[in-house]
């Protein structure tokens, strides 16, 4: 029997010496005889390494010497160091007590190089690959980095981009990795359609999603770029437009681009089902707690009944409820909303449902992704901390305030089991973005006021400077008759609160038909939210102003009337002369606009009262506001109207008088159709306008798609109507007239342009209501935005 042992046991030592071969498969192979017992040796000897230690090598291999071992050891061994990277060839053998390791050692990466690239900077592309200089070369590794580059030009919009690699042999097994790229032409989308939709057409459909069509001016927006990640993103924005509008049935079929080679274009298509409209119905709430009634919470229903069924009112409510049930003591309570559909009167019923929920706790909140933005700046995004309850409520809306901040292009906020029963972890997943913004732009303006003429501006922003959450800006601007210089920061969270403050310093510069003013100052300033669509803001305001006779009407520095019209005697009385004005200003803000770039829906108003006299040359009280409300009124062809109303009113206090420049004067935010500072009192003598101390002005606007032009080029076409009144005058002297309270009026159409410089308009005004001495002007040019 020991004979018999000790022969098979020489029979397997044969064998493994004979025939143990590795293959490139990774499969170890034992020629022509089956191992019937373990091999034992009695040392481990590497051969072919260089770089790699070769106890490096053998504790990859973990076979020990005087340790049985058998084939699946050497199989495991072999893709051990295989998986290592740094070897491009492993063979393992027997002979006699010693078990030979042989590697092929990978090349030695010396340089990453590309070439061909244009449009994606070498920084960029190095970032992106894996082969990178002083580590092992794998051939399978730059095939992936091929993909890789190929994939970053695809999300540039290029994705006929072709990528070729190649290596250069340096000798002493070291070579350069060259990526040659031909970037090739945009891909273009040539075209977005929609397939079930009837309640909205295709236009503003598109207008709601983010992925645009190609168009002249894409190589600017860069908004053509077909994305698959964007779809899904564009069928979220559809579900819930669908969904805020009463179609709570909605749901996207399909998404999906064609692409055509040979075009070097996409053709995306969206596939919808609308489902039925419905209207809120009941709106009830069902509470299982003791001591929590009805009439405790109904004031925090967003949803009324009779109204078209919107999701978002939904979710306004739950936060309301969740909140309030919290204040009044009910941390654990869940406030969980269920609907009832009637499909034959289409209405849907919602009860609030509040039960007692488990007692649940945060045991931390764990932040992942933040290489650069620092973790208390995501933390103080949440209204729970570490030891409070569990809230979904508040954890959603931590999740929307992340995404609003604009610093991460993804939020991802999940759920994991805590240490103890009740407790659960939060999981914050974010991807950064770049923060940082670099501009220049320019236009012209119509207006013969300060803004008036060509203008240009350059501005250097970062809205996370030193990943601190803080906002800072730089800008620069002017035309032929201005100068314009900004500095802005602003801190978000003010001593760990939701309190914003900031600073403004500045310098304008202007000159006029017959004088220039200087104006230099600053603000300090601070943010409060009362509610989430009410805020309030004050300020501290200190600015001196330096007014002089423009050069081109002095003679010796003598106001010359061979060059210049005779100037007022109201502007003669504090031209020359330095002023100074410090003041505290307030603000309340009501904002429930749905895009603040293109708004369709909601109410912006802002009530400033601003009162100079705290040290300084001024003293005054003054009081202004504007509320603008926007209004769909035919959603289905996209047509918006808006009704604006507006006021002011300055009144003197102390020994000190309104100057001239004190007053409102008119522009084209009062009214179209007219100069700047072209209604209003004058000089009875020169017909100069002085402003007035009081006015009143109100708009009523409709906006609409243009026909036969792409949505995404950004342009729309509207229809107006104006009227102002701006009357009453402190000023000290005789001679003034039309300072009694008149109406003007005028009617126009215009044109928006939401162009990548910023957004754009253009008026034609006809006047239908004036005054003798009135300055009439048609055209008006200049920057849209009317909040």
């Amino acid at each position: 029997m020991k004979a018999k042992s000790s022969l098979l046991s020489a029979v397997s030592a044969m064998a493994l010496s004979a025939g143990v071969i590795f293959s490139g498969a990774g499969v170890v192979q034992l020629a022509a005889v089956t191992v019937a017992e373990a091999a034992v040796v009695n040392r481990i000897e590497v051969r072919g390494n260089t770089r790699v230690d070769a106890e490096t090598v053998r504790n990859y291999v973990d076979i020990r010497p005087g340790r049985n071992f058998g084939p699946a050891d050497v199989d495991a061994a072999v893709k051990r160091l295989f998986a290592t990277g740094m070897f491009s060839d492993v063979r393992i053998s027997q002979s006699g007590s010693t078990l030979v390791v042989t590697v092929d050692e990978q090349a030695i990466v010396n340089q990453v190089l590309f070439q061909g690239n244009k449009k994606i900077k070498d920084a960029d592309l190095t970032r992106q690959v894996q082969l990178q200089p002083r580590g092992a070369y794998s051939s399978a590794v730059m095939e992936a980095d091929v993909q890789t580059i190929k994939q970053a030009y695809a999300r540039i919009g290029r994705d006929d981009a072709s990528v070729s690699a190649q290596i250069v042999d340096l000798g002493q097994n070291r070579v350069n990795v060259v990526y040659t790229i031909a970037e090739g032409d945009r891909t273009k989308i040539a075209s977005i359609a929609f397939e079930g939709n009837t309640a909205f057409s295709d236009s503003r459909l598109r207008d709601v999603i983010v992925t645009k069509q190609s168009n002249l001016l894409s190589w600017l927006t860069r908004n053509d770029v077909y994305d698959q990640d964007k779809l899904q993103a564009d069928e979220e924005a559809l579900r819930r437009f669908y969904y805020n509008r009463g179609y709570a049935d909605f749901r996207v079929i399909s998404s999906a681009g064609q692409f055509d080679e040979a075009k070097n274009s996409y053709t995306v298509q969206f596939v919808v089902e609308e489902g039925q409209r419905y209207k809120f119905g009941d709106i009830s709430i069902d509470s299982s707690i003791d001591g929590l009634t009805d009439d405790q919470l109904r004031a925090q229903l967003e949803t009324k009944s009779g109204s078209y069924y919107s999701a978002q009112d939904v979710e306004k409510t739950l936060v309301a409820l969740s909140e309030r049930v919290a204040d009044l003591g009910y941390a654990f309570a869940q406030v969980t909303p269920r609907g009832d559909r009637n499909f034959e009167n289409q209405t849907i019923s919602v009860a609030y449902t509040i039960d007692q929920g488990a007692r649940a706790y945060v045991e931390r909140i764990e932040i992942r992704g933040n290489s650069r933005t620092r973790d208390y700046v995501i933390r103080r995004e949440f209204d729970l901390s570490e030891g409070d309850a569990f809230n979904q409520v508040l954890i959603s809306r931590a999740k929307r305030r992340l995404e609003q901040l604009d610093f991460f292009s993804s939020v991802n906020i999940s759920t994991a089991p805590g240490s103890e029963p009740d407790q659960v972890i939060l999981v914050v997943d974010v991807v950064e973005k770049s923060t940082g913004e670099l501009s220049i732009g320019g236009g012209y303006s119509t207006g013969s006021g300060p803004s008036g003429g060509f203008v240009v501006e350059g501005s250097v922003a970062e809205r996370n400077f030193l990943g601190r959450g803080q906002s800072i800006r730089l800008a620069v601007g002017g035309g032929q008759t201005s100068r314009d210089y900004t500095l802005s920061f602003t801190e978000p969270y003010f001593l760990g609160r939701r309190i914003s403050a900031g600073f403004d310093i500045f310098r304008n510069t202007r000159e006029y038909d017959k004088y220039t003013s200087e104006l230099t100052g600053g603000t300090i300033r601070f943010g409060l939210p009362i509610t989430q669509t009410l805020s309030t803001q004050i300020a501290y305001n200190l600015q001196q102003e330096n007014y002089g006779y423009n050069s081109k009407c002095l003679t010796a520095d003598v106001y010359d009337l061979t060059k210049c019209d005779p100037i007022s005697s109201y502007l003669s009385n504090v031209i020359p002369s330095s002023w100074v004005k410090s003041s505290v200003s307030g603000s309340l803000i009501y904002n429930t606009i749905d895009s603040m770039q293109s708004p369709r829906n909601g109410t912006y108003a802002n009530l400033t009262a601003e009162v100079a006299g705290l040290g300084g040359d001024a003293q005054w009280v003054k009081f202004t506001g504007r509320g603008t409300h926007y209004q769909p009124l035919a959603d289905e062809i996209d047509l918006v109207g808006l009704v604006s109303l507006g006021g002011g009113h300055i009144q003197k206090f102390g020994n000190s008088n309104l100057r001239v420049f004190d007053h409102f004067q008119s522009n084209e935010r009062m009214i179209r159709g007219f100069r700047y500072n072209g209604i209003g009192p004058r000089d009875g003598v020169t017909g100069d306008h002085l402003g007035g101390t009081t006015y009143f002005n109100a708009t009523a606007e409709m906006q609409f798609p243009l026909p036969l032009i792409s949505e995404s080029i950004g342009l729309r076409g509207a229809v107006f109507a104006d009227a102002a009144t701006l009357y009453g005058t402190d000023l000290v002297g005789g001679g003034i007239t039309g300072d009694a309270m008149k109406w003007r009026a005028s009617v126009g159409v215009g044109l928006t342009w939401a162009s990548p410089f910023g957004p754009l308009r253009i008026d034609y005004a006809v006047p239908v209501m004036q005054e003798t001495g009135d300055r009439v002007q048609n055209f008006n040019f200049g920057i849209s935005t009317r909040f």
